[in-house]
């Protein structure tokens, strides 16, 4: 799941939750409840919702109603971690983790230095060969690339 960074009031987390990972018992089942809340919350308030966003603005609507909720944390372009309903989860900036070329680009121009996941959306798609060669071709080797 991710917080695209859109600028909507309900949507305003440029950050992106790529997944979870637990080291024992115990955080696997905190991760259990918070993804549960998510799923809860999703169901209740946006299963109606656009089939790719309802997730979202759950994840989003858990986040932002934690009590200690700061939204200046996300201004920064800094991974952070927070404890939410008792599972510890990592907050990855977008700019770095689930870059998206520009729409109708042919090539990466303006693309970040520091980039480590590349996120192909929509016609986008198309430049994923390409870039796939470019990456097997480089020295690089911690960039991901991610399709949806």
């Amino acid at each position: 799941m991710e917080f695209e960074g859109t600028q909507t009031a309900s949507q305003c987390l440029s950050f992106c939750m790529l997944g979870f990972f637990a080291t024992t018992q115990c955080k696997k089942l905190r991760a259990k409840v918070f993804l549960g809340e998510v799923l809860k919350v999703y169901i209740s308030k946006y299963m109606k919702a656009s089939r790719m966003l309802g997730d979202q603005l759950a994840l989003a609507w858990v986040v932002k109603s934690h009590p200690y909720f700061d939204a200046k944390r996300f201004t920064r372009p800094q991974a952070f971690q927070e404890e939410i309903g008792g599972a510890s989860v990592l907050f990855l900036p977008c700019a770095i983790y689930n870059w998206t070329p520009p729409e109708g680009a042919g090539q990466f121009h303006g693309m970040p230095l520091d980039v480590k996941v590349i996120h192909f959306k929509g016609s986008r798609k198309r430049l994923m060969l390409k870039s796939w060669n470019f990456l097997n071709g480089s020295s690089s080797s911690d960039i991901c690339c991610a399709s949806s």
